[in-house]
């Protein structure tokens, strides 16, 4: 599960800004944090077009690309290297990601910075809690120091390659530790809410989860049939769904396969599509990531699906979904808490502020209160984080 992501000089982002699950002591929907550790299980970012919400998406798959990619780039090769642009002072200040993870009963906090050619610096602590924790190992440009209880890295410090990251050679190299801070990183998926076609091939691992939501849902077929196909040495999957035959009477006669990809709309195509990726989230308990989710969906299906999230009954696994939106229908205090619900906005220099509903403070100092009507003080600019439209 991520406790938190902090991001700093990475697309819009220019000073360091952190996305925070840790539920604040607050009454409302307590179904909505995992109790045993105190973590939201869903937080929405809402914010104008252009005020960094995918670039906070982005950031968390691009830490998570370096990660797992990194051991494989050559000495030559440059990293992905995309600062903020727009400050004068910013020109030789690295990329900062950090995250932490609750695993085991213990937290994991890991980071870096990078620049176009190296990795700067770098760090890993754990422990029970903040108060607690302990080096494993800290890496800067003088040099990487390894701990007694990190002893899986000992002696393989001068082979690490200044544009590899420390982590992952050392989980290519058999490490313990390190392999289980690799799978924290794969336990959490980026996904896109507007290019999603790709994710069929996850075929559903929990079809009949699949096909129930597909029947609450009320997509107009009855079933799906699942065609695997071998091409190439690859497998693919096509899927066929099931409507059902009727006479003049409006009586059941007979059922009909129809190409899901022809047939049915943008909207049933993008849920059959991400199908796959929730239930597989959610059986696992891992992390999902998803950039514009409400994109071709009505809110009432967008509102399923984040239910799917927040009741225990359904996350009894304590999957987590992140994920951004223009869907002001689901500001909405029965569906997310005030901690659950983040904002995007640029300031006058056109970098990028992430905050909470929970943080936010009205101009008096006052909160905003849990009975407020989220959606309706939203558009009208109350909470900040929307577009600036001139006459």
């Amino acid at each position: 599960m991520i406790i938190k992501f902090t991001v700093g000089n990475f697309l819009s982002f220019n000073e360091r800004r952190t996305l925070d699950f840790e539920a604040q002591g607050i009454s409302e929907l307590k179904q909505n944090v995992i109790p045993s550790h105190k973590l939201l299980r869903s937080i929405v970012v809402y914010g104008a077009n252009s005020s960094g919400k995918s670039n906070l998406i982005k950031a968390l798959h691009r830490m998570r690309d370096l990660v797992l990619n990194s051991v494989k780039l050559n000495d030559s090769d440059e990293l992905e290297f995309t600062p903020f642009l727009l400050s004068a002072e910013n020109k030789n200040t690295p990329t900062f990601f950090e995250v932490i993870f609750s695993t085991d009963n213990k937290k994991i906090r890991y980071g870096f910075e990078y620049s176009q050619t190296k990795i700067v610096n770098e760090w890993l602590f754990t422990g029970k809690s903040s108060k607690t924790e302990k080096a494993l190992f800290i890496r800067t440009e003088e040099g990487i120091g390894v701990s007694d209880q990190f002893e899986e890295g000992q002696g393989k410090e001068e082979a690490t390659n200044e544009n590899r990251l420390f982590i992952s050679l050392v989980a290519q190299l058999g490490g313990v530790i390190s392999k289980q801070i690799m799978e924290c990183f794969r336990n959490y998926s980026v996904l896109s809410g507007v290019t999603h076609k790709d994710y069929i091939n996850m075929l559903f691992v929990g079809s009949k989860e699949s096909l129930s939501l597909f029947q609450t849902l009320k997509l107009g077929f009855s079933g799906v049939e699942i065609i695997e196909k071998e091409m190439l040495g690859k497998t693919t999957v096509a899927i066929k769904t099931i409507h059902n035959k009727y006479d003049k009477n409006g009586k059941i006669t007979d059922t009909v396969l129809l190409d899901s990809v022809e047939n049915e709309s943008e909207g049933t195509k993008k849920i059959m599509d991400l199908s796959g990726p929730i239930f597989d989230t959610l059986l696992l308990g891992n992390v999902l990531i998803i950039d514009e989710l409400d994109s071709k969906l009505h809110p009432l299906i967008t509102i399923q699906i984040v239910n799917l999230f927040n009741n225990p009954q359904t996350n009894p696994n304590n999957a987590q979904l992140l994920f951004a939106t223009h869907d002001t229908n689901l500001l909405d205090a029965d569906l997310f808490r005030r901690d659950q619900v983040w904002f995007t906005e640029k300031d006058d220099r056109e970098q990028t502020d992430l905050y909470s509903l929970y943080d936010f403070n009205f101009p008096d100092g006052s909160k905003v209160r849990n009975d407020a009507n989220l959606e309706k003080n939203y558009i009208r600019g109350r909470y900040g984080a929307i577009p600036f439209i001139t006459d």
